[in-house]
């Protein structure tokens, strides 16, 4: 019988960590989670464990801790890595770009050297759609021109992908898959994870699930005079569980290949949708009237983005199935649960 396969999985308490966490180990994975909770929290450990019914070794540390990482690596027999700590909000890292280089770019690369000294050499890196910046056509392939992200945060993951496609280069026994997503919603049917950040959510659908539950007022749309039909952003919404089984095929792809390779793979629908038709299916689904007021554009967001996933279902045989539906009703499902 085949021996379990041990996944390290950074930010695993985090909103597509934890949904990642209970895939793994209801394929049979064993989970070690990395995490500082600084955007988490550790109850998310106790539900994913309660839903899988399996146990999560945790390390609470950030994942600039070196001693912490040299422990978790001695500790454990790790046979690949899915690295999705890091700070995420696009507004935020206009404003603290210094902050989001040193916790992303610094943080990867001490993760990366860690995990080479103890000779794991299988990773997933979690990028974004942003490294694409403002796309010149539709839909964004992976071939589309990379390297004039439009902020801070995308600066930091485009970094990041040059910095594994770099270590690939210099040592051919990697095997490393770069997962560009486009926006990730939606929550786990079970209703007892999903998207709930601290403070004021930086993403659209947290944000209009707030304002439907009556915790924020109003839903503030940022820009209402994009070259869009309705003027609003458009973006390609893809359901969180969808994403995570594209992390668990890439990881299925990259343990059989019997030579490194450095992948690339976008994680999309390949449809998009603007804010106002978000806002009107989860109204929708929830039976719930958003308010909501068209405010200035945000620095650093473009008009229009969605992605071609013909590489994903060539190269990984995946491709999302769930609907925007599907996602509207996981998200009020989980709002309506939370305490």
């Amino acid at each position: 019988m085949e021996q379990k396969k041990t996944i390290l999985v950074t930010g695993g308490a985090g909103y597509i960590g934890s949904h990642t966490c209970v895939e793994l180990l209801e394929k049979g994975y064993g989970v070690v989670v990395l995490d500082n909770y600084s955007n988490s929290s550790k109850e998310v450990i106790s539900k994913v464990e309660e839903i899988t019914h399996k146990k999560i070794t945790v390390y609470e540390a950030d994942v600039r801790d070196k001693q912490t990482l040299k422990k978790l690596f001695s500790e454990n027999n790790i046979d690949a890595i899915i690295h999705f700590a890091g700070l995420k909000a696009v507004g935020e890292s206009v404003q603290k770009p210094l902050e989001y280089y040193n916790n992303n770019v610094y943080g990867a690369i001490i993760l990366f050297e860690e995990a080479q000294l103890s000779g794991c050499k299988t990773l997933i890196f979690s990028s974004s759609a942003t490294v694409y910046g403002n796309p010149k056509k539709l839909p964004i392939t992976e071939n589309s021109p990379i390297g004039d992200a439009t902020n801070p945060y995308g600066s930091s993951k485009l970094m990041i992908e040059n910095i594994l496609n770099d270590i690939y280069k210099s040592d051919n026994q990697w095997k490393i898959g770069i997962l560009r997503y486009f926006n990730p919603v939606g929550a786990h049917k079970s209703g007892e994870i999903g998207e709930n950040p601290n403070g004021i959510p930086n993403n659209l659908m947290p944000y209009i699930a707030q304002v439907a539950t009556g915790k924020l007022a109003q839903l503030k749309v940022f820009g209402g005079d994009y070259d869009t039909p309705d003027g609003t952003g458009v973006r390609d919404y893809i359901h969180v569980v969808d994403l995570v089984k594209g992390h668990i095929k890439s990881l299925d792809y990259l343990f059989r290949q019997e030579k490194g390779e450095a992948l690339t793979v976008n994680l999309g629908t390949g449809r998009g949708y603007s804010v106002l038709e978000m806002v009107k299916a989860f109204e929708q689904s929830s039976g719930k009237k958003v308010s909501l007021k068209i405010v200035e554009r945000r620095v650093g967001d473009i008009a229009s983005c969605y992605a071609d996933v013909t590489k994903a279902q060539e190269k990984l045989g995946w491709l999302a199935k769930l609907t925007i539906n599907d996602m509207c009703a996981d998200v009020w499902r989980f709002v309506s649960c939370l305490k």
